[in-house]
């Protein structure tokens, strides 16, 4: 379970980088779902910041799973 919540998380911290860069240079529309999304047009930047918080969150919660 522990390795399953690490994975999580850091598909989601990887997923909110990737529209951070995407906002900020217009590359990795491919990696970034943000992106792609139609309804987060307006938001990807503020969408992508609570992501990387969130999965850096869910990795160091990980550690306190006892396995």
């Amino acid at each position: 379970m522990k390795k399953f919540v690490e994975t999580a998380g850091f598909i989601v911290f990887v997923q909110g980088a990737a529209g951070l860069l995407y906002e900020w240079t217009r590359w990795f529309r491919l990696w970034a779902v943000v992106a792609r999304l139609d309804f987060l047009d307006d938001h990807g930047l503020f969408v992508s910041i609570v992501l990387v918080v969130t999965g850096g969150a869910v990795m160091i919660a990980a550690d306190r799973i006892r396995a």
